[in-house]
């Protein structure tokens, strides 16, 4: 059965990740000590002690999210993986498990475009919404009559599973917008606590300094195709893996379509890399008949490699 495996993106994150690795496992508390150095602060006593307010400040989630996937990675194996893909942030550490980057390159592509992020996010005032209950064409008129009103921006940011849509623009005015979404069906709409307008326009600032640096760092070929969020499509060229990375950050993250795309492709198996189970739940609610697992803690290793020997 054809397999693959899906990193979490911002989220995810909890105060306590990766405890239990560093306790349990050499390797990883090697990779915490290089993680440390290359960042030059103590990413892990956020991570394991918080507080949460701390690990929920981009600067320091995105860069958590992918050292703590980096880790599982190493602690299991990529054999028998027919393709990859990661949302959103996550799509760095499909990368590295690709064998596309080193651990030390895209961490600090991570760091930086979280630093970008949260840049943008306190120079200007953004937010996203999750809309529940419209379906994608629905989200998709709805931004496309209230976006550019007086200068303001509200585009839809990721289409998650169907009936889930996450929105996202100008603060004041996404908030202001979130009534229309439930006068046009939606059963919910809610702010999402997040400290700007992902995959929005209002993120071009912040793609640009990603693309400078994107453009000088290696990608290697993929040891097995990467489904990209831009286009839902498995990619397997290093030079459009850069492009896809850099446009990530202003476009939709087209993971319904990315489901879809790997189950026509003849995927079966899924198996989220990351803190929490938010993706095992897209899965689910999306492809009905996969096979879905997660690896996330020390015990989630041991009964993985111990099935996988």
């Amino acid at each position: 059965m054809s397999r693959a495996l899906l990193f979490s993106g911002q989220g995810s994150q909890y105060v306590g990740m990766t405890r239990d690795l560093v306790e349990s496992f050499d390797i990883a508390r090697q990779m915490a000590a290089r993680a440390n150095d290359l960042l030059g602060y103590d990413l892990q006593s956020i991570m394991i002690g918080g507080p949460e307010e701390e690990l929920r400040k981009t600067r320091f989630t995105q860069p958590a999210l992918f050292v703590h996937e980096a880790m599982l990675l190493a602690l299991t194996s990529t054999d028998g993986v027919s393709a990859v893909a990661g949302h959103s942030l996550g799509e760095f550490s499909a990368l590295h498990a690709a064998g596309v980057l080193t651990f030390d390159d895209a961490l600090q592509l991570v760091q930086l475009r979280a630093q970008l992020m949260y840049d943008v996010g306190n120079a200007t005032a953004g937010t996203m919404a999750a809309v529940v209950g419209l379906d994608d064409d629905s989200v998709r008129a709805i931004c496309d009559e209230l976006s550019g009103v007086g200068g303001n921006v509200i585009v839809p940011a990721n289409f998650n599973s169907p009936g889930q849509v996450v929105v996202s623009g100008s603060a004041e005015y996404v908030r202001a917008c979130m009534p229309v979404f439930k006068e046009r069906g939606a059963k919910m709409v809610k702010e999402l606590q997040v400290s700007g307008a992902f995959h929005s326009p209002l993120l071009n600032d912040a793609q640009q300094g990603l693309a400078e640096k994107i453009s000088t760092t290696e990608f290697s070929q993929p040891r097995m195709p990467v489904y990209v969020n831009v286009s839902a499509k498995p990619v397997s060229d290093p030079e459009v893996l850069k492009e896809s990375a850099i446009r990530q950050l202003t476009s939709p993250v087209l993971w319904t379509s990315t489901m879809h795309a790997m189950w026509n492709d003849g995927i079966r198996s899924y198996c989220e890399v990351g803190p929490g189970k938010v993706l095992q739940g897209l899965v689910k609610r999306t492809l009905a008949e996969a096979t879905i697992d997660g690896i996330d803690t020390a015990a989630d290793v041991m009964r993985f490699t111990s099935n996988a020997s």
